[in-house]
């Protein structure tokens, strides 16, 4: 199987495969089956342990999903206010009914936005009926934030449903899990 970097000196890798030894010469030959690089591949370890313990608590069954209002008057937005996404979203709203939209604008990637995420579901959750936590599309790494438990939680604790928007069709965050609606 070939890899999808090229290892360079010094890299961090996590490598599976199996060990062999020539017992007269005591020598270990390591024949590798797979190899990533070690940053990734830890956080892909950690959304699924993430998600293993949100998925115990009950924030992702199907049963607490919550319809979405039919004519809501105020839509709340958790998004970046400098990206595409708000300019889309508000073009989108503006076609097609008039309704006030209420933006509680956050960094959506980068070490740490998790925090500034779920601050601004809990500051917005409250004065809204309804409330799109969205996002642009991206790489893993982009997204990481957005499966933060902090984040899930907030989504899972909000008053109002939730309106997932984060990434395309094949981005698939623990956020997106919890919210009561998917649109990516």
């Amino acid at each position: 199987e070939r890899t999808a970097f090229t290892p360079e000196e010094g890299m961090e890798v996590i490598v599976s495969g199996s060990v062999t030894v020539y017992a007269p010469h005591g020598a270990y030959q390591l024949q590798v089956k797979k190899m990533e690089k070690a940053g990734l591949g830890e956080k892909y370890l950690l959304v699924e342990r993430w998600k293993k313990e949100l998925a115990c608590l009950g924030l992702f069954e199907a049963g607490r999903k919550r319809p979405l209002p039919g004519f809501p008057s105020r839509v709340g937005v958790v998004t970046s206010e400098t990206g595409a996404v708000i300019h889309d979203i508000l073009s989108v709203v503006e076609r097609r009914f008039p309704v006030t939209i209420v933006v509680s604008p956050t960094a959506v990637q980068g070490e740490g936005a998790y925090r500034e995420i779920a601050e601004a579901i809990r500051r917005l959750a409250s004065r809204v009926d309804v409330l799109i936590v969205a996002r642009g599309g991206g790489s893993f790494e982009d997204l990481f934030e957005f499966n933060h438990p902090d984040v899930v939680k907030a989504i899972a604790a909000s008053p109002v449903p939730v309106v997932s928007a984060i990434g395309h069709e094949v981005d698939v965050t623990l956020a997106d899990l919890a919210a009561d609606v998917r649109a990516p």
